[in-house]
């Protein structure tokens, strides 16, 4: 209290036996606790809504028939198996944003990657392959962009050869080096984000490293593709990092060998709006003429349905492991929870479901399994 500390000026009596009131008293106390708190205070006003300014909208760097799959602040995933063209997808992103104007899908692999024309920074970092084998990479990327010659603001860097600690390190103070020195980031790849930390099964590591590269595509307003190297258990990703980018990446993706071995099929495992379901299937494989990985279009509409069927199959399976009955909330609750879908999605899914007999309906209106989840 502002008292002189003198007989008559010691406590709160005399604080408000010279004069002051219940408002002074609360405005002391307001004060005290912002000096107090200062730092947080400052953080308090870089985190609170300010509903007149409302914030930029997160434009899309990456995106499939106009569904946004990567897009500014956040974080997009792309997943599969040893062989199945990962590299070669990546890099047709990386072409992508390496010119002035769109590149056609067929250049893109189906993919529509927003162009650069402000030259701002593209930085590739790969955890797994060697300086020679990049090299080639990189080669194969500026080919597909058309360039002779690698962009100024393109940083393809290669990994392999540093500490784990130091790999984060790096790209942290990179980001923040190249967003200085070319006025932004427009894109971010790390091919291999398992090898940022010593276990893809630690927990804590890992949401440690998905929080961190998501706040960095926060602070930097771009889009950080993440490379995993597993192989989805249906529409879920593995491990505890796969569970990570599971709840904060915007999209996922798989590539996986297609029945046809000399294709390889993307598949959505999340999207932003809508359901990974309602997404085409693309394809792409080696072109010996072109010597290098081409578009082969979309898989056909029963394949997209086939899909759909069968991923829906083991959703409800799994629901009813160990239930023989959900209500019609308790069903919508499961699909949104496991399919990272919406309400209005779950409720689309449950309709479907019951035409193509993947779930019945008893007397009582309660779901259960239907005639395709029994055979």
């Amino acid at each position: 209290l502002p008292l002189s500390g003198t007989k008559s000026e010691k406590d709160i009596s005399d604080f408000f036996a010279l004069g002051n009131g219940a408002k002074e008293l609360k405005e002391q106390l307001a004060k005290m606790f912002t000096d107090l708190y200062s730092q947080t205070m400052m953080m308090l006003r870089s985190c609170e809504i300010d509903y007149e300014n409302p914030p930029d909208i997160s434009k899309s760097v990456v995106a499939v028939n106009g569904v946004p799959l990567g897009t500014q602040d956040n974080l997009f995933c792309i997943t599969g198996g040893e062989g199945t063209g990962k590299s070669n997808y990546v890099g047709a992103i990386l072409a992508g944003t390496l010119g002035e104007e769109q590149l056609p899908i067929e250049k893109t692999l189906g993919l529509e990657i927003t162009a650069n024309p402000k030259g701002l920074a593209v930085l590739h970092y790969d955890t797994e392959q060697s300086e020679a084998q990049l090299h080639k990479n990189l080669g194969k990327t500026l080919r597909r962009a058309s360039l002779a010659a690698v962009p100024e603001y393109y940083h393809s860097l290669y990994l392999a050869s540093l500490s784990r600690k130091d790999r984060l390190k790096l790209i942290r103070e990179s980001m923040d080096l190249f967003h200085h020195r070319h006025g932004g980031i427009h894109l971010v790849v790390i091919d291999g984000i398992a090898d940022l930390i010593r276990s893809a099964n630690d927990e804590t590591e890992s949401i440690a490293i998905v929080d961190e590269l998501y706040r960095l595509a926060g602070i930097y307003n771009t889009c950080i593709i993440c490379v995993l190297h597993f192989v989805p258990n249906g529409i879920k990703l593995r491990g505890h990092i796969g569970s990570e980018l599971q709840r904060k990446a915007a999209g996922i993706l798989s590539i996986e060998k297609d029945d046809n071995p000399e294709y390889s099929v993307v598949k959505a495992l999340k999207v932003r709006d809508g359901s990974p379901l309602d997404v085409p299937m693309m394809l792409f494989g080696w072109d010996k003429a072109e010597d290098m990985h081409v578009y082969r279009g979309e898989k056909s509409k029963e394949d997209k349905e086939k899909r759909k069927t069968d991923e829906l199959v083991g959703v409800i399976r799994e629901a009813f492991r160990n239930s023989f009955k959900l209500t019609y909330q308790e069903l919508c609750d499961v699909l949104m929870r496991e399919m990272e879908i919406k309400d209005r999605t779950a409720k689309k899914y449950i309709a479907y479901m019951k035409e193509q007999h993947i779930l019945a309906q008893d007397i009582n209106g309660n779901y259960q399994k239907g005639e395709l989840c029994r055979t």
